[in-house]
């Protein structure tokens, strides 16, 4: 990925036991290895009288946050889309489901 500032992305990942939803300016591959890099994120702005608080706990979790760094293997989706939606965090589906152990993507050679 190369570093794009072009429209806005929505970017689902899973954190722990919990799915999210963000929206960003940016998105590219950053310079430390298997790490997708987010900038720029996007919440609804809009003068809305109803509050959410579930958006807003979302808000005060990445506030001050200028960049993010996402392990690859935990990205589900990124998606350019047209229009920005509703930041969420939701709870992962799947109950007693463990993931399996992964091995590194990548392996230095050893001398």
């Amino acid at each position: 990925m190369s570093r794009t500032s072009k429209g806005l992305y929505r970017i689902r990942f899973v954190g722990g036991d919990k799915v999210y939803e963000l929206y960003a300016k940016k998105v590219y591959q950053g310079e430390l290895y298997g790490f997708v890099v987010v900038e720029d994120l996007v919440f609804d702005t809009a003068g809305s009288v109803v509050v959410d608080p579930a958006q807003e706990r979302l808000k005060r979790e990445f506030e001050g946050v200028q960049q993010t760094l996402i392990p690859m293997h935990s990205v589900l989706r990124i998606d350019r889309v047209e229009k920005q939606g509703v930041a969420k965090v939701s709870v992962l589906e799947g109950g007693k489901v463990a993931p399996l152990p992964t091995a590194p993507v990548y392996t230095p050679k050893t001398d």
